[in-house]
């Protein structure tokens, strides 16, 4: 289960409008159990670009894991439950950004 301490939202801008849609990236602090597989000690986030589209559907396009002390991306993937609560948690704070 993800449980994220804080997060900020950006719209990534299309000037030349080549891509559908439109993109948001998320920055995710985590707060994980010691037994986690995803754990660190030097702190773990997660750099996130969501997409949503003209019907406002929206998914994950990619994501990062990232040591935050060090800033060293991590050859980890999350879970298939982890990465829906990752989808939802997007999909519920995307409108946060400002345009």
């Amino acid at each position: 289960m993800l449980t994220i301490t804080e997060y900020s939202v950006e719209l990534v801008k299309d000037p030349f409008q080549i891509l559908s849609g439109k993109r948001y990236e998320f920055l995710l602090d985590l707060d994980l159990e010691e037994d986690d597989e995803l754990y660190s000690a030097n702190g773990i986030a997660i750099k996130a670009v969501y997409k949503v589209d003209a019907e406002q559907q929206g998914s994950i396009v990619n994501y990062d894991l990232i040591e935050k002390s060090t800033g060293k991306y991590l050859d980890l993937d999350m879970e298939a439950e982890e990465e829906a609560a990752l989808a939802a948690f997007c999909q519920e704070h995307y409108s946060e950004a400002e345009e």
